[in-house]
């Protein structure tokens, strides 16, 4: 289902109540990107991560977001993430050049979209014998937009310290364009995630108030305790903010190990009556200095009983963030399938 498949007028509400509901009242999200990249040989020792792919291996981008489709995601995520104007201008890329490349990674993603329809109609089968999910069925694209710490390139997205120079107008001034130009890409939402502070949360939802954005976006915090943000602030105060924004279709959570998710389901649900999304990671430990992660995370096989407890405490999108993979996505796939209303 691509915006054509929405009524153009409908509200946020409406859109992502079709959507769940022609999913069968839970959707699932894709995983993890940059792990994938590399799994296909990308190379991401770079400021840009995952977006350096769309200068350098754009094949690859589809390739993953394809990998995800086929195992079941009802939702792809650009690989927009890291990519910024001020990123791509620090690589010496025009501003033309940049505004390209982000629409570019929303392109892909529904160049995506449409292979996997075109297989899904060469298949004589919902499943196909090797096990991918082929199976027509209402598809988002939702372009993806990190925080000012994932430019920052430096991990702090993971604590949301900005310092003292950087107010709300700051990061207005240094998101506008880049959600401008998204919004207008053909992108059937717009991600915010892994957002680490209230204010720039409150960044966001002002930022689609003040440009009159027409795309429905959601809002997705991180935590490091199961009680906060990583940055401290109140996360029932940081989800309000979504709440309290007619613009903001969901509100939730990603790139949080899983084990802190259940309480913060909990805790989202008091204070909103939008649908809840998951999407949390391996479980490791990332370290922004030296980039890499650490510990050991949850497999897969572990993965999917954390689904169903969430799925029961209210969340209705639900799927994998930073070191998940397709065969997370499709375990999730196949341990919803029998829950869903269709």
């Amino acid at each position: 289902m691509g915006t054509s498949d929405v009524n153009a007028n409908s509200s946020s509400s409406s859109l992502v109540k079709e959507f769940l509901h022609k999913c069968g009242g839970v959707a699932v999200i894709d995983g993890g990107f940059a792990t994938e990249l590399e799994r296909h040989g990308a190379d991401l020792n770079d400021p840009l991560w995952s977006a350096k792919c769309l200068l350098t291996d754009p094949h690859l981008v589809r390739a993953v977001h394809l990998d995800y489709l086929e195992a079941g995601a009802d939702i792809i995520l650009s690989s927009s993430y890291q990519a910024t104007i001020q990123g791509f201008k620090a690589k010496g890329y025009s501003i033309e050049e940049s505004e390209s490349l982000l629409k570019r990674s929303v392109e892909i993603a529904c160049e995506a979209r449409d292979v996997y329809y075109n297989r899904c109609r060469e298949s004589s089968a919902d499943h196909s014998t090797d096990g991918k999910v082929l199976k027509q069925r209402p598809i988002l694209v939702a372009a993806s937009v990190g925080s000012y710490g994932a430019y920052l390139a430096d991990g702090s997205e993971y604590s949301g310290e900005y310092g003292d120079a950087v107010d709300l107008n700051f990061l207005k001034d240094f998101h506008r364009r880049r959600v401008q130009l998204l919004a207008d890409s053909g992108a059937d939402l717009i991600a915010f995630e892994t957002v680490p502070n209230k204010l720039e949360a409150q960044a966001f939802v002002e930022l689609l108030k003040e440009e009159d954005i027409k795309t429905p976006a959601w809002l997705s915090f991180n935590s490091k305790d199961g009680v906060n943000v990583v940055s401290g602030d109140s996360l029932s105060e940081c989800a309000a903010i979504g709440e309290s924004c007619e613009k903001v279709l969901a509100v939730g959570i990603n790139c949080t190990p899983p084990r802190f998710i259940l309480d913060l389901i909990l805790s989202i649900k008091q204070v909103t009556t939008k649908p809840i999304l998951i999407y949390p990671n391996s479980g490791e430990s990332y370290d922004g200095i030296r980039k890499e992660w650490s510990n050991t995370g949850v497999t897969d096989e572990d993965f999917v009983p954390y689904v169903n407890k969430w799925c029961e405490a209210g969340a209705s999108l639900v799927g994998g963030c930073c070191r998940t993979t397709p065969n997370t996505i499709r375990a999730i796939h196949k341990s919803l399938s029998g829950k869903r209303t269709v």
